[in-house]
């Protein structure tokens, strides 16, 4: 939604329409031609239209005659600017950073995330160094984890590293393991996920497991501790703790493995389907986790300028732990 405080500032388009019973961004791009429909869709979902003050949200529902107001917000800045938010840095280097993210911070800016990103923080901890590293709107970023994904990061300080890097990620020579508190448990209790992953045909924001198009996609996992007795002899857990090894990096792979084996994320709102049993639930909201409950815990790499191995590995943050603790008691 746009925020009353940046109305004022934003650019505000009206038009008056008079035809109904057709699609509604489609009438709105034949009264803005400014916009395009797939930004008018945007703005629908942003709350940025409304028709006779009434704020409209879905762009598939039929056009009403009446009078039609967009307010487009303010124009970013064309490039990431420096924002002095502290970060948890593991390891660096003249050649590059490793951190620890938080859950909630975004790797780069994006619509919706114009600022407080892992980008915006790396400009003000390594100043001139990493500018244009990489490119202007993602400098120094060469992989990414999900906003509201935790754990290890790296990133490049010098244009040899960024190269560097991004062949490891490229041919995934790079050791990475996430932890995951599932819905259930994948069985078997170990195994390899190998499929296609691409845009969902039915909902263009997700990402799915496809029988054909899309990107391969590898991962490993492994059942480590299971939580709550199975309703049924034979049936699964309530919860289980999942340590997952990539081996390529496809957007929310792991997400959509996991789901695909019946055994989502707990707290996974995109990925979730289906609801935990009643015990799970409340741990979720005892332990206040608001996000998916996955951790990059692990991250391993040849440096690319040194060529010294390295490896780093952190503990999954403490909504994680308080989950696990809980679910421990089932």
């Amino acid at each position: 939604m746009i925020d009353e405080d940046d109305v004022s500032s934003a650019e505000v388009l009206e038009a008056r329409i008079d035809a109904s019973g057709v699609r509604l961004d489609k009438a709105l791009a034949d009264a803005f031609p400014t916009l395009s429909r797939a930004r008018l869709q945007a703005l629908l979902a942003d709350g940025a239209v409304t028709r006779d003050d009434v704020v409209l949200t879905g762009g598939s529902a039929k056009a009403q005659p009446g009078l039609y107001v967009v307010a487009l917000p303010p124009v970013a800045p064309a490039t990431p600017q420096p924002q002095a938010i502290p970060l948890t840095v593991l390891y660096e280097d003249a050649d590059l950073i490793v951190i620890d993210k938080p859950a909630g911070m975004a790797a780069h800016p994006a619509p919706g995330t114009p600022d407080g990103t892992l980008v915006n923080a790396l400009l003000a901890h390594c100043g001139d160094s990493l500018s244009g590293i990489g490119g202007v709107a993602r400098p120094g970023i060469v992989h990414r984890l999900d906003k509201d994904t935790s754990g290890v990061m790296v990133a490049a300080k010098t244009d040899r590293a960024h190269q560097g890097l991004s062949a490891l990620f490229a041919t995934h020579d790079i050791e990475r393991t996430y932890i995951a508190l599932t819905r259930g448990a994948p069985s078997p209790s170990k195994g390899r996920i190998e499929t296609r992953i691409g845009r969902s045909t039915g909902d263009r924001k997700k990402m799915a497991v496809l029988k054909a198009g899309g990107r391969e996609a590898i991962t490993d996992y492994v059942v480590q501790t299971t939580f709550g007795e199975p309703a049924k002899a034979g049936g699964a857990p309530m919860a289980a703790r999942v340590a997952c090894t990539l081996h390529t990096g496809r957007t929310h792979q792991i997400r959509v493995h996991l789901s695909s084996k019946g055994s989502p994320i707990l707290g996974d709102a995109t990925y979730g389907s289906g609801s935990p049993a009643i015990p799970v639930r409340a741990a979720i909201a005892e332990a206040e986790l608001s996000r998916q409950a996955l951790h990059a815990a692990v991250l391993g790499f040849v440096h690319p300028v040194t060529g010294e191995q390295m490896r780093f590995e952190t503990a999954p943050p403490t909504d994680m732990l308080r989950l696990e603790a809980l679910l421990s008691e089932l």
